[in-house]
């Protein structure tokens, strides 16, 4: 999978109970929302870590999904806007949202 991952890729990684997403950017690379801690309203982060950080142990796919029914934005713009989030807080409540929202912001 390593092999076929390319800037811009949405990737889905399997929690226990959840799917967690992030934006590849390249370099082995990941931009990812960070919850404060594991409760439900908490504060917020995207982080840029290694996706092997990222995915542990847990098993994780490219979805891009979202190609077929829009039409993706360029690459530069995604990877710029994602860039720009990194290290800013959000407010996020876990069950209401879902992290694919920050995924395809």
């Amino acid at each position: 999978l390593k092999k076929n991952l390319k800037p811009g890729d949405v990737i889905e990684i399997f929690r226990d109970g959840y799917q967690h997403w992030a934006i590849y950017v390249g370099d082995g690379y990941v931009i990812h929302l960070v919850t404060a801690s594991g409760h439900g309203d908490s504060g917020s982060s995207m982080k840029k870590e290694k996706l092997q950080d990222v995915a542990g142990n847990d098993k994780y796919r490219i979805n891009n999904h979202l190609d077929d029914t829009y039409e993706p934005r360029p690459i530069e713009d995604i990877l710029q806007e994602a860039e720009r989030f990194v290290g800013k807080e959000f407010s996020y409540n876990v069950i209401r949202k879902s992290t694919i929202q920050a995924g395809t912001v």
